[in-house]
């Protein structure tokens, strides 16, 4: 995985929760800037000072402390606070109730309300609850088909840009003899062949879904060709699951009559089916731009889906 960028909330969250900042101007003093700059900059990228922020996220630690069995005594020392009566007042205040009726973890969670959705969650890790990720300005980033159905399509793309650049010698050379991942496809020996599968595969699952009739799937090996296939596929392939996701339709059913003998589909199996043979077929479609003599390890043909998002959204770095 390609080293991931600093985020800078989260470099300014490290300055606001290090056990050893317990006043504003420590925390400042962590990132390298003003008070006053610091505490602007957390709350206009958390929507809380940093005094509250630290408070809630402290309180919320020492809340799973004691629900793992933790006692007050020590927890209350544990989290910064100078006194038993002073941790419980402030737990009372946040929770309704003292330390001591805390329910157990299986009864009960351990976050307070928040305008940002950064919780303690574990002592190694902080949780930021999206909310409706929907909404939240950069695209659905909490849907899994959708990161995953953007992702293999951008992939497809990539992967054709990496084996224009080859000879037709190394593009159509039989590499892998046996390789067949799909019985009724043919075989994926060669780089034309994988390629050729990646951006046709989805094209008789369209048309079954759409009632058209089976497209032509006679091999082109011209990679202009397969370029304007693939923008024309992946375009009707996005807008398919996009509606399916509208619909919640992923239980729907379709009946191929194009299978001998017809056979039926759920929506939801059709994308998972693309989607894991799609994944498997780039891979291996690095394996051999490898073998072709390609640097495959540059940042351009990284293949993690974690890396393309961040490319692409701008944001996500934990």
């Amino acid at each position: 995985m390609s080293e991931p960028r600093p985020d800078p909330l989260r470099m300014l969250l490290d300055a606001v929760l290090d056990d050893a900042n317990d006043d504003l101007d420590a925390m400042a003093g962590e990132a390298y800037t003003s008070q006053f700059h610091f505490a602007r900059q957390v709350r206009q990228g958390s929507g809380e000072s940093p005094v509250a922020l630290r408070r809630r996220v402290t309180l919320e630690r020492a809340a799973w402390q004691l629900q793992r069995g933790a006692s007050v005594t020590e927890t209350a020392f544990a989290n910064g606070y100078g006194s038993v009566e002073g941790f419980s007042r402030a737990f009372a205040r946040a929770y309704g109730h003292p330390p001591t009726a805390l329910p157990p973890a299986d009864r009960s969670g351990h976050w307070l309300p928040a305008p940002n959705g950064i919780h303690f969650h574990s002592p190694t890790a902080l949780y930021v609850d999206a909310g409706d990720s929907r909404t939240a300005g950069s695209g659905p980033a909490g849907d899994v088909v959708e990161i995953m159905s953007r992702h293999d399509v951008a992939d497809i793309g990539v992967l054709i840009d990496a084996v224009a650049q080859l000879g037709d010698d190394e593009y159509t050379r039989r590499r892998l003899p046996g390789s067949r991942p799909r019985s009724w496809d043919g075989p994926d020996e060669s780089l034309s062949e994988v390629m050729w599968h990646l951006v046709v595969s989805k094209q008789p699952w369209l048309a079954t879904i759409a009632g058209e009739q089976m497209p032509d799937l006679t091999p082109v090996r011209e990679i202009g060709a397969l370029r304007d296939r693939h923008a024309d596929v992946s375009a009707r392939w996005l807008a398919t699951v996009r509606d399916i996701d509208r619909r919640d339709a992923w239980s729907d059913r379709v009946v191929d009559a194009l299978c001998v003998p017809p056979e039926s589909f759920l929506l939801g199996q059709i994308v998972a089916h693309e989607l894991t043979f799609s994944a498997h077929r780039r891979l291996l479609v690095r394996w051999m731009l490898r073998d072709a003599g390609v640097d495959v390890d540059v940042p351009a043909l990284d293949p993690d889906p974690i890396v393309w998002h961040r490319r692409h959204t701008g944001g996500g770095t934990p």
